[in-house]
């Protein structure tokens, strides 16, 4: 009778094994991403060995590139300043033409929303003023503003606005008859109407408008900074690194444009969680 021997295990893969079982069970959330990253990052360093390959490989972008990387904040002068500078000078815009882009969109949305001859008067001029580019802004905005920041702030103004525009005049739309009614019986003025029904009936759809407008603010000021020139910013360093040929900067850049955009979803994402009530999550 022969008897079948079971190889021993090998320590080093059950090692392996057990702390990715244990990272998975600590953070569920994280592996699979990770794993995907890990993947992605891979098959791109093969493609760079390729004979025709033009785009640097994820350890050439990291050589060439580590100055950057571990001294963000160097500030020379002038646009010669660090990533940290670069996105922090675009973040300023954005948090001033979105925080505009907001109010200006709320109060709109509510006035056609409750307004009905309003809507139908408006409603072609927005959307056809909407579904233009950020990019076709530029010019108009060079040529109305004559100088690159107040343009740059415009631009990522009117991309924002509509989103937050549109989400909030259908949430007032949306409100359920019931709330009206109930406003009646009290006899609710105005102002409590606004406050008590209005924006808490129609908080989920401005929050939805507000999180789609952010990433769009970003999406401008890149594209708005890119062709305007002498401004600090992420999107004109990416459009100065190009022209010095400067491929593998330029890839820094969009993986640190990618890492902020996120964190900008997710901090709406927060703030949506800590104002909306449970039940309208």
């Amino acid at each position: 009778m022969t008897t079948v021997q079971r190889r021993p295990a090998n320590p080093k893969v059950n090692g392996n094994f057990n702390f990715i079982s244990q990272l998975q069970k600590q953070f569920p959330d994280f592996v699979p991403p990770a794993i995907a990253l890990i993947i992605f990052l891979v098959v791109w360093q093969l493609f760079s060995f390729t004979p025709n390959a033009t785009l640097p490989g994820p350890i050439q972008v990291i050589q060439d590139t580590w100055t950057l990387i571990v001294y963000p904040f160097y500030d020379k002068g002038g646009t010669d300043k660090g990533l940290f500078w670069q996105i922090w000078g675009s973040l300023q815009r954005v948090a001033i033409s979105y925080t505009l882009a907001a109010i200006v969109g709320i109060a709109l949305g509510v006035l056609i929303g409750v307004n009905k001859t309003m809507s139908k008067a408006l409603d072609p001029l927005f959307q056809l003023l909407r579904t233009v580019p950020p990019l076709a802004w530029v010019p108009i905005s060079l040529a109305a503003l004559r100088q690159n920041e107040p343009a740059a702030l415009f631009v990522i103004f009117i991309t924002a606005i509509w989103p937050i525009l549109i989400n909030t005049a259908v949430g007032v739309t949306q409100i359920p008859q019931d709330y009206n009614n109930v406003a009646k019986v009290l006899q609710l003025s105005r102002k409590d109407y606004f406050f008590n029904i209005l924006i808490p009936a129609a908080l989920p759809y401005i929050f939805t408008g507000l999180r789609i407008a952010i990433g769009l603010a970003w999406l401008a000021i890149i594209a708005a900074e890119i062709v305007m020139s002498g401004i600090v910013g992420i999107g004109f360093f990416i459009w100065d690194a190009y022209q010095n040929n400067n491929v593998s900067e330029v890839i820094l850049a969009l993986v640190y444009i990618g890492v902020v955009g996120l964190l900008l979803d997710k901090f709406m994402v927060w703030i949506q969680n800590k104002i909306l009530p449970i039940e309208q999550k």
